[in-house]
């Protein structure tokens, strides 16, 4: 496994590139302790822009959801202070 500060990874993952190298599998916590499962039926266009996309920075379809809406709310709540 290669070494990285956190800012330099902050900016691998920020420009796209791929940071697999950097993750040691089943290190990564999340700090959401309940989950629950939700559906969302999407044109089949949107899911190949996804798989596109998700494969070129190198994460699952659902990670990159998952981040997306995450980021998407945190700007919510900035521009709402």
């Amino acid at each position: 496994m290669k070494s990285i500060t956190a800012e330099e990874l902050d900016k691998k993952f920020d420009d796209g590139e791929d940071i697999g190298d950097y993750i040691i599998p089943g290190s990564v916590r999340s700090s959401f302790r309940r989950l629950k499962r939700v559906n969302v039926d999407l044109p089949v266009t949107v899911i190949e822009e996804l798989d596109r996309e998700s494969k070129r920075i190198g994460i699952t379809r659902q990670a990159l959801i998952k981040v997306w809406i995450y980021e998407r709310l945190q700007q919510c709540e900035a521009a709402a202070r």
